[in-house]
C-alpha cells in the first residue's frame, strides 16, 4: 500500500538530511490493522492548557495517566475539545491525529514504553491502515522531545468482569480510599443511597402478580402527577404516530404503548429520578437520557428479531437498556469530587472503554456500582445480571441473554457515534447465542436512525421529567 504523501515528503526529508535513515525510511509501509500487532500500536493523545496544544504518544493496549504526565511536564493539561480535534483532523486529512509532531507542529511527549518495541505502527490517513517504520525512525521524527512513563498497560488494570461475589469487598475499598476514617461504614450507610421509590416498589409487585393487568397499572402511574403526564406525552409523540389524541394513562397503555412497555417505562423512570443526571459531562459523549433512549428502544427492537424459543421479555429487554448507565449516576453521587477527574480521564483516553479508567482510578466500574446497587434494591434479577455484565460478551450464567443484547446493542450504538467509548466487535458466540445476525442486527439500527429527531424528543422529555 502506498505511503501518504505528506509522509513520504517527511520521509524524503529525513533522508536528505540524514544519509543513515534513508534505508529506513525506504521500508516505510502501510498495512491494514489485522498486520499491525495490537502491542505496537501507538496513538497520539491531543491535549491543551492556557500553554497551548501538547500530543502525547503512547501504546495503544495502554491508557494515558493523565496526572504523572501533568506532574512530569507541570502543566495542567486535559483532552482537547472534539471540535478542535476533528478540525485537526480534516485540516491534516488524516483518519486519526498522526503521531508525527512534524505533521501536527504540536509539542510532544513520548511514552518511555515506546522505546522497547523494534517497529512502531501509528494510524495513517484512512480507517484500519497504520503506518509501519523502525523505532530508530519514529524516534528520529520524533526529535527531541521528553520520554517518560505516562502510560499503565490495560492489563495491569485488571477489570472485575466475571466475579461478583468480589464486587462488594471492591466497592467497600473504592468507597474507603476515597471517604475519611471517621465515616466508613458498611455500604449501605456509606452510599446514602435513597429507598427503592414507592412506584417502583408497587411495579416490582405488579409485575408478580397474575392477577394483574391495564386498571393497576393505570391506578399506579396516576397516583405520580408527573410520572403520568410523561406515559401521555410518550404516547402522544410523533414517534409512534398514534391515531386521535391520547386522553389518559389508559389509552395510552391500550392504544399505544402497552402494557409492558409503560410498566417498565415507568419503573425506569422512578428510579431515574432517585439520582441526579450529572451537569458536567465528557466533551463529545452522548447526554444520559438521550444514551438510555436509544439503547432501550434498540434492545425492544432488537428482541423482536430474536427467534421466539430464544427471544427475551421485551419488557425487561427495554428496561435493562433504560438503565444500562444506571451506574453513572451511582459513580456521581458517591464519588462526587473525583467524578470530574473520572471525566477528564474518559475524553483523553477516547480509545478505550470506561471501566478501564474507572477501574485505574477507583478501583470499581460504573457496572459493578450499578449491578450491585440494583440487587439493594431487590430489582428483577435480569436486570441486575445485564447491568452487571454488560461488558462481558463471554458470559453464559443465568439471565445471560440481557447482558448478551445490552452488549450487542451499546457496541452497535457506539460505531454510530452514540454512546460513550469505542465500538468493540461482537465475538461470533454473542451473535449464535442470541439467533442474530450481524446484518439484521444493523438493519434495525439503521431504521430507529431515520427516526434520530423523534428519539432525541423523546429523550427530552425523559430528561425533563426527572428534573421536575
Amino acid at each position: 500500500m502506498a505511503v501518504p504523501a505528506a509522509v513520504a515528503r517527511l520521509l524524503e526529508d529525513y533522508s536528505t538530511q540524514r544519509s543513515d535513515l534513508a534505508e529506513d525510511a525506504a521500508k516505510v509501509r502501510e498495512v491494514t490493522g489485522k498486520d499491525a500487532p495490537t502491542e505496537a500500536r501507538v496513538r497520539a493523545i491531543m491535549l491543551h492548557d492556557e500553554a497551548g496544544v501538547l500530543q502525547a504518544v503512547i501504546p495503544e493496549s495502554t491508557i494515558l495517566d493523565l496526572d504523572r504526565l501533568n506532574e512530569g511536564v507541570g502543566r495542567n493539561l486535559r483532552a482537547l475539545p472534539l471540535a478542535e480535534l476533528d478540525e485537526l483532523r480534516k485540516r491534516l486529512q488524516w483518519y486519526e491525529v498522526p503521531a508525527l509532531p512534524d505533521l501536527t507542529g504540536c509539542e510532544a511527549v513520548i511514552d518511555a514504553r515506546l522505546s522497547a518495541l523494534d517497529e512502531i505502527f501509528l494510524p495513517s490517513s484512512e480507517e484500519d491502515k497504520y503506518l509501519c517504520m523502525s523505532r530508530r525512525l519514529f524516534e528520529a521524527a520524533m526529535g527531541t522531545v521528553k520520554s517518560m512513563q505516562i502510560s499503565v498497560r490495560l492489563p495491569e488494570i485488571a477489570v472485575n468482569h466475571n466475579q461478583p461475589a468480589k464486587d462488594m469487598d471492591q466497592i467497600n475499598k473504592a468507597i474507603s480510599s476515597f471517604t475519611s476514617l471517621r465515616i466508613q461504614r458498611r455500604l449501605e450507610d456509606t452510599l446514602e443511597m435513597p429507598p427503592l421509590p414507592e412506584t417502583a416498589q408497587r411495579i416490582i409487585k405488579l409485575r408478580v402478580d397474575p392477577e394483574a393487568g391495564i386498571s393497576e397499572l393505570a391506578d399506579i402511574v396516576e397516583t405520580d402527577p408527573s410520572l403520568s403526564a410523561q406515559v401521555v406525552s410518550w404516547a402522544s409523540s410523533s414517534f409512534y404516530a398514534a391515531p386521535g389524541k391520547i386522553r389518559s394513562v389508559h389509552d395510552a397503555i391500550v392504544r399505544v404503548l402497552g402494557f409492558d412497555l409503560v410498566m417498565n417505562l415507568s419503573m425506569g423512570l422512578a428510579l431515574g429520578r432517585t439520582l441526579e443526571v450529572p451537569e458536567e459531562r465528557g466533551d463529545g459523549f452522548t447526554p444520559y437520557w438521550e444514551q438510555a433512549v436509544w439503547t432501550a428502544t434498540l434492545c425492544g427492537a432488537l428482541t423482536t428479531a430474536i427467534p421466539k424459543e430464544r427471544r427475551p421479555e421485551f419488557g425487561l429487554a427495554y428496561l435493562v437498556g433504560l438503565l444500562h448507565n444506571f451506574g453513572y449516576l451511582v459513580l456521581a453521587h458517591v464519588f462526587p469530587p473525583h467524578f470530574s477527574l473520572i471525566g477528564r480521564y474518559n475524553e483523553a483516553n477516547r480509545h478505550v472503554d470506561s471501566e478501564n479508567c474507572e477501574q485505574f482510578l477507583l478501583g470499581i466500574t460504573r457496572e459493578q456500582m450499578g449491578g450491585k446497587l440494583m440487587e439493594m434494591w431487590n430489582m428483577p434479577e435480569e436486570v441486575c445480571v445485564a447491568l452487571r455484565y454488560q461488558k462481558n460478551p463471554y458470559f453464559n450464567g443465568d439471565y445471560a441473554v440481557y447482558s448478551a443484547l445490552l452488549f450487542v446493542a451499546t457496541q452497535l450504538l457506539r460505531k454510530h457515534g452514540i454512546g460513550e467509548g469505542p465500538a468493540q466487535p461482537a465475538p461470533q458466540s454473542i451473535w449464535d447465542d442470541l439467533g442474530l445476525t450481524r446484518e439484521r442486527a444493523e438493519d434495525v439500527l439503521q431504521e430507529l436512525l431515520s427516526m434520530s429527531e423523534d428519539m432525541k424528543s423523546l429523550a427530552d422529555n425523559l430528561a425533563d421529567a426527572t428534573r421536575s
